[in-house]
């Protein structure tokens, strides 16, 4: 996987050198944001509460919304762990405070000494899940450092890696020396680690060439970019591509040596499509266009669904499996992708979902037809229409008349979100949120 970051500091996306100097600063996180997540998850770093300077929360609370986010930053307890997560967090990155050593006096101050923190991180793995939970550990010239990777601690990297390895789903390890530098990784501590652990690890600090990338992947790893991507070093579409595991993919039937990858397409909302196959190339046009593209085995040729009929499939985004060589593509068909006329592949018809009946009804409120009763539902009238069928379902005594009177007060409620700019993905959003409180 390729994992873009955004860090941020004073309220603006930056990049620094080393951690300090400023290369450059923009400010369009959401933008961003929206971008990145087609491509993998999003690292989103909150340089100020790191240095203990102030916080961006302000600004991260909505991108956690937008991308598959894992966040970091000046996380110092389980509580502010907890919220990250129920506000939509994937995963949590703790740093500096994995390595405040909790007998000494001065822990936690530069300049206090250092140990790996069982306690912190048992209790924060125990509160938010293992898998949830990545520690960052940031090392320069093989031992780790801390607090805007300032501080040496004198603990080995290999080492703390090794101890901090069962209380965490994945570790990121950036190359202090490299990062911000734009002059390559240094591969041999990436080796090390991954001999010393089996836990996931992203690899950070110094990428700038594909050649990298496929080196990192080949070893197992993930690859955070920064600088290299902002500075239009390197791009997000041919980064996904390099970090697939084609080696292991279906040879094709020609006297080309690519090879091809199995592709998934899904729904937003779940709803299995179909299957298809798709090479380097096909995959790289899928990214151009905007629309997912396959590799014909019978036609020996690229392909993008809908093509002729208009049926596109377009792309919301792109995902791959552990192994690096099966694909998910997310993607909002346009009308019905298999070849016998049918909705999806797998079924004989579409799924009848909220989001389904949202989409008809904002097609109805946009572009109304003469006769529609939707069109007719202006702000008052639809809150009344709620407050009558919200007291029908109270008073309804047999299921068939619960069924039917539910069904009413969802379709007015619909009407009303869609009236007010509100997503059925937003209503879910905040129900997931408050189930992980």
């Amino acid at each position: 996987m390729v994992i873009a970051s955004i860090d941020l500091q004073n309220g603006n996306v930056v990049q620094l050198k080393q951690g300090e100097e400023l290369i450059l600063k923009r400010d369009d996180a959401q933008e961003l944001a929206a971008e990145f997540d087609r491509y993998g998850e999003v690292a989103v770093i909150d340089l100020d509460a790191a240095m203990g300077k102030g916080s961006n929360m302000e600004i991260i609370k909505p991108l956690l919304r937008k991308a598959q986010c894992r966040v970091g930053g000046g996380i110092k307890n389980v509580q502010q762990a907890k919220e990250l997560v129920s506000l939509g967090a994937q995963k949590i990155i703790i740093g500096s405070n994995a390595f405040r050593n909790p007998e000494k006096k001065g822990a936690g101050k530069a300049g206090g000494e250092f140990a790996v923190n069982i306690p912190f991180l048992n209790e924060m793995s125990k509160k938010i899940g293992r898998q949830r939970l990545i520690v960052a550990v940031d090392a320069r010239l093989g031992e780790i450092v801390v607090d805007g990777w300032k501080p040496p601690t004198g603990l080995d990297l290999t080492e703390a890696a090794k101890a901090v390895e069962p209380y965490a789903g994945e570790l990121l390890f950036t190359c202090v020396e490299r990062e911000g530098t734009m002059t390559g990784i240094d591969l041999d501590p990436v080796r090390k680690l991954r001999e010393a652990v089996s836990c996931q690890i992203t690899v950070a600090g110094g990428v700038t060439q594909l050649k990298e990338i496929e080196e990192i992947s080949a070893l197992g790893c993930d690859v955070q970019l920064g600088m290299a991507l902002y500075k239009g070093k390197l791009n997000l579409a041919d980064c996904f591509t390099a970090s697939l595991n084609w080696k292991k993919g279906q040879p094709k039937e020609t006297d080309d040596k690519d090879t091809l990858l199995p592709v998934i397409v899904q729904t937003p909302c779940g709803q299995v499509m179909m299957t298809g196959f798709t090479d380097a190339s096909s995959l790289m046009q899928t990214f151009t266009r905007g629309n997912v593209c396959f590799y014909s085995r019978t036609r020996k040729k690229l392909w993008m669904k809908g093509e002729s009929s208009g049926n596109v499939l377009k792309l919301v985004k792109m995902r791959a499996d552990c192994d690096r060589d099966a694909l998910l593509a997310i993607a909002q068909p346009a009308g019905p992708v298999c070849h016998t006329g049918a909705w999806s592949c797998f079924t004989t018809g579409r799924d009848y979902t909220w989001q389904l009946l949202q989409e008809i009804l904002d097609e109805r409120l946009k572009n109304p037809a003469p006769d529609s009763y939707t069109a007719t539902l202006d702000d008052d009238l639809v809150r009344e229409k709620i407050m009558e069928e919200a007291k029908e379902l109270c008073d309804a005594k047999e299921r068939d008349e619960t069924v039917w009177e539910a069904a009413d007060l969802l379709y007015f409620a619909t009407v009303l979100m869609s009236r007010s700019g509100v997503t059925v993905k937003e209503v879910f959003d905040e129900l997931d949120r408050r189930r992980k409180k």
